[in-house]
């Protein structure tokens, strides 16, 4: 199989071809070629108005459905889907039903993706079907290839659990995945505390509902020289936590939902359900 794709602009800041205009020929999934115009005959020509080619895409956090969730959408579908939008690896959430919190259940995870092109990376349950009561069997999950450890959009309220989790999970490299928030402070929320909500009327969450998790939560860090990642952070003082927690020389990252990184709360004035999400 001969691919030509025509003028497209190359994403990728580690390339000589950055930013550049280029052909490019692929025969056999191979690069043969990127050159200003490429001659060669291929079975397939791709051209597009403003095409953009970049290496594959990585998603840490999808939640397809299966199990127990089919309706919501199929380990197929999910794949085929992300595959179609450029990703080539993600990680499944382990809420589903029943929680991926045993090493029976990320095998079969596995077992189920393994033939597909995109690579599905599996995220196991920290504590025993995401209740917040005990651990769950993580060095068993890790020794089937579980690569994170973390109850889906919940936060961790128990100090002592976490401490424990971090410390077990540093015997053998594993990783936790936190959400960071104080259900206390964010109980039925809807939307971020400001002006906004309060002219809609919206029982809103303050910022300090993750500022304070995360302070928290790297204070354990730093008691267990473990490491750590924060799941979809939301305000601009957790970033500035982070920041001074990695120069420290802590082992934290984090990540963020991209609706973050570009609409603010004015987005919900007029109730547009699109950006509620």
């Amino acid at each position: 199989m001969r691919l030509l794709i025509k003028s497209a602009k190359i994403i990728d800041p580690k390339s000589p071809y950055h930013l550049k205009q280029k052909d490019i020929f692929i025969e056999n999934g191979k690069i043969k070629a990127i050159e200003d115009k490429v001659d060669e005959k291929a079975d397939k020509q791709i051209t597009y108005k403003n095409l953009h080619v970049s290496q594959g895409w990585f998603d840490s956090s999808v939640s397809f459905g299966e199990p127990g969730f089919e309706d919501r959408e199929t380990l197929q579908n999910g794949l085929d889907t992300a595959m179609k939008s450029g990703f080539t690896s993600v990680i499944l959430n382990p809420n589903t039903d029943p929680v991926i919190d045993n090493a029976a259940l990320v095998q079969y995870l596995k077992t189920k993706t393994q033939s597909h092109i995109v690579n599905a990376l599996i995220s196991g349950a920290l504590t025993e079907q995401s209740k917040n009561q005990q651990l769950a069997e993580l060095f068993d999950m890790h020794q089937h290839n579980a690569v994170v450890f973390g109850d889906y959009k919940k936060g961790i309220q128990n100090a002592n659990l976490l401490k424990l989790a971090l410390q077990y999970t540093k015997a053998f490299e594993g990783l936790v995945q936190v959400f960071p928030i104080e259900n206390s402070l964010s109980e039925k929320a809807q939307m971020h505390e400001g002006e906004i909500s309060t002219s809609l009327g919206l029982k809103a969450q303050p910022r300090m509902a993750e500022v304070i998790q995360i302070k928290r939560d790297l204070d354990l860090l730093r008691y267990t020289d473990s490491k750590i990642h924060f799941s979809c952070i939301s305000t601009a003082d957790s970033v500035e936590l982070i920041k001074q927690a990695k120069k420290e020389g802590l082992d934290v990252s984090c990540s963020v939902a991209i609706s973050n990184l570009i609409y603010t709360d004015k987005k919900l004035q007029d109730f547009d359900t699109r950006y509620k999400v």
